[in-house]
């Protein structure tokens, strides 16, 4: 996102799931609270990546399948009419984390390629702590096969999830610096780069 957005390019986020809620020490009393504090961390996460906008879906944390697909769907289709992107990105249909997988499912169903979309591109990314410890057991498994040099912009990524004090956590934690940096540095070596991050392209139209 960040070097997109150093590009030109105009990068918009929508977050599905609330995010919070499923975890064991969320204070049901202080929800209004602590879901404006988690907002504005991911603001904060944004504005440092040089993401235009991002918008919250709202639906349930780790609760998703109990929703209908099409409800998912029609949420990510309505952003899609709004913002009309060419490029977009979206979690690995083999993560661990279920609600990776139901948003995989329903970006493919929303950006599917069909007179007036005007989606060009769509890639899978990995998630650290959720695609690698899938350990391959989930089809499909991650393969990426697009790499894209993150040199100028890791820093920018390592501090924006420090930002995002909800989601980042302590090393040996897939989602620390030290391991961001070292998967960073891991898929570079793959293609002869400092850094990269790496995806899966679904479909594209050229």
């Amino acid at each position: 996102m960040a070097r997109l957005a150093t590009e030109g390019a105009a990068v918009s986020i929508l977050i599905l799931a609330n995010g919070l809620t499923s975890r064991a020490d969320f204070d049901e009393a202080k929800e209004q609270e602590l879901l404006r504090i988690h907002h504005e961390r991911a603001r904060r996460a944004a504005d440092l990546l040089g993401a235009r906008e991002v918008g919250f879906a709202g639906f349930p944390d780790q609760k998703m399948d109990s929703l209908p697909l099409l409800e998912i769907t029609q949420a990510i289709e309505r952003e899609v009419a709004r913002v009309s992107p060419e490029i977009v990105f979206t979690h690995h249909g083999g993560d661990l984390n279920m609600d990776h997988a139901i948003a995989f499912r329903a970006t493919m169903t929303a950006t599917r390629p069909q007179a007036g979309n005007s989606v060009k591109k769509l890639y899978a990314y990995e998630i650290p702590s959720s695609t690698d410890w899938a350990f391959r057991q989930f089809s499909p498994s991650f393969s990426p096969n697009v790499f894209m040099d993150i040199v100028g912009s890791l820093e920018k990524k390592i501090q924006a999830m420090q930002v995002y004090e909800s989601e980042a956590r302590k090393f040996p934690h897939p989602r620390s610096p030290e391991i961001l940096r070292a998967t960073a540095q891991r898929w570079g070596s793959h293609v002869g780069l400092r850094a990269a991050e790496a995806f899966e392209c679904i479909w594209e139209i050229r």
